[in-house]
């Protein structure tokens, strides 16, 4: 049987553009991923790995004009959205060179012999070494940041780990690109290309997380896919890590005082954040809590306003689009939901964004309304009017994990008095704002891109310089003498790494 073509396709027709590739075999797949294994070691010099990760990102900002226009091409993004996704995409690289040079990522302790302890300590020397082979899985709605260039493939290179990567069906040319340009980045710092390696199809995917040499795997997707994935990567002989971000509602609690105090600028300022990039965020707010009478109405009439005036919009792919519109059709049809404006077909390639109302009560409990507590990708965000705070707090407790939880307070309630409502919202989500939007992830040190399942399956960030420690895993070396040891875990220490000596910060 002939391999199956992969075709480019653009979302703003549903016409194909051409074909890219074709779907890796299984004996592909394992080809791969054996000759990322065999190169791995080429990645163990701390120095030439910043380098090369330096050069991807300048190669890629040399390539603007084309890396843009082929994902323009096959997600109707848009220039100005993925000029910043690609600046945002080479910050990544550098970031990490920057994590690599450092070194405080390799968490080294020391502990000298110590005879007069009970029990007595021996010489201990602890630090990190990379897992092997990374499979990435990359996402749909961000072609760059979270894709073959992406977060996950730049910690796992920097961590000293070779990347397999299974492109996205949604941008196969553009993950081509990039590919081209990280191997070549590779070759310019006498690295093999192999360091990264890009396969297509959907049996490609599963063969890369069943095979023996893969040691580690990141994924971006929906829930039903990654969890899929990390059954699969859970069932094998030897277990490994899976580091999936399947799904994430996002809520939004906005307090009466603040729907008081400023329901314009709270309705507005939703609206622009839920019909970002037509709703096809990881962060969108899909789920808000608005106080019932005169403020949230106002605050309604805010969002009505702005979300009105939002025009039709692509999605990534046509399947996503029917998604959508059956979605939030099958919600608007629930008991007691309204839509103020309706969500649904904004054309024959397109959708419209609206966003619907329920009184809390009605998901204090389970039933049909759960399906409100379900993430809709697209432009849709659901508001269940509540009229007291038990109300609130009874539908927080039911809701799943999430990446982020934003609370909306007014200027008296920064006092402390918000303080238990805020508590609330922390074991929800791996990111908690306080008035902001959740649309729009810093990649900063002290970012949390993770949360409780199914927003992620593990307790990872995969954004900020922590997303290394994902492809990573301790090992102690006893009683060693100083010639066997690694260079790292030497006395003197010749490269100046941060460290804890007997139990102090050298």
């Amino acid at each position: 049987m002939a391999a199956a073509p992969v075709w480019s396709v653009d979302p703003r027709t549903g016409n194909p553009r051409e074909q890219v590739a074709v779907e890796a075999t299984a004996e592909e797949v394992d080809r791969a991923v054996r000759a990322a294994h065999a190169v791995r070691g080429a990645l163990a010099d701390r120095t030439v790995r910043a380098a090369f990760l330096r050069t991807a990102a300048d190669l890629l900002a040399a390539a603007q004009e084309h890396v843009i226009e082929a994902a323009d091409a096959e997600t109707a993004l848009g220039p100005a959205r993925l000029t910043g996704e690609l600046a945002r995409t080479a910050a990544q690289l550098r970031a990490f060179a920057e994590v690599v040079e450092e070194g405080a990522y390799l968490d080294i302790h020391i502990d000298h012999e110590d005879g007069s302890r009970t029990p007595p300590w021996p010489d201990l020397r602890r630090y990190k070494i990379p897992l092997g082979v990374v499979a990435v899985y990359a996402a749909s709605n961000f072609p760059l940041a979270f894709s073959v260039p992406g977060g996950d493939t730049a910690s796992a290179l920097a961590a000293g780990c070779p990347v397999v990567v299974k492109a996205h069906p949604d941008h196969p040319a553009t993950s081509e690109l990039c590919a081209s340009l990280l191997r070549r980045a590779a070759a310019r710092h006498g690295l093999p290309e192999d360091v990264l390696t890009v396969v297509h199809g959907f049996e490609a995917g599963v063969e890369l997380v069943k095979h023996p040499l893969v040691s580690a795997a990141g994924f971006t997707g929906s829930v039903r896919g990654g969890r899929a994935l990390f059954d699969a990567a859970a069932a094998r002989p030897a277990p490994i890590p899976f580091h999936g971000e399947l799904g994430s509602l996002n809520p939004v609690v906005v307090t009466e005082a603040a729907a008081t105090e400023r329901a314009e600028q709270i309705g507005a300022g939703l609206g622009g954040s839920m019909t970002m990039g037509a709703g096809q965020f990881c962060t969108k707010p899909g789920f808000v809590f608005a106080p019932s009478g005169e403020a949230g109405d106002q605050l309604l009439k805010s969002l009505t306003e702005t979300v009105s005036g939002t025009g039709a919009g692509v999605m990534l792919d046509h399947r996503m689009r029917e998604a959508f519109v059956r979605g939030v059709a099958e919600r608007a049809a629930l008991p007691d939901v309204e839509a103020p404006v309706t969500p649904g077909a904004g054309g024959e390639h397109t959708v419209s964004a609206g966003f619907l109302t329920v009184p809390a009560r009605r998901l204090a409990e389970e039933g049909p309304h759960d399906a409100l507590l379900e993430e809709c990708f697209g432009p849709v965000t659901v508001v269940a009017r509540y009229d007291s705070a038990d109300e609130v707090t009874a539908v927080l407790s039911r809701l799943p994990g999430n990446l982020t939880a934003t609370l909306q307070i007014a200027t008296e309630e920064a006092d402390g008095s918000a303080a238990g409502l805020l508590a609330e919202l922390t074991p929800v989500a791996g990111r908690v704002l306080v008035n902001g939007w959740p649309t729009g992830v810093a990649v900063a040190p002290a970012q949390h891109h993770g949360g409780p399942y199914p927003a992620t399956t593990s307790t990872s960030t995969s954004v900020g310089a922590t997303a290394i420690e994902r492809w990573l895993r301790p090992v102690s070396y006893q009683s060693t003498p100083e010639a066997l040891l690694p260079a790292e875990l030497r006395e003197d220490n010749p490269q100046n790494l941060p460290r804890r000596v007997d139990g102090r910060r050298a």
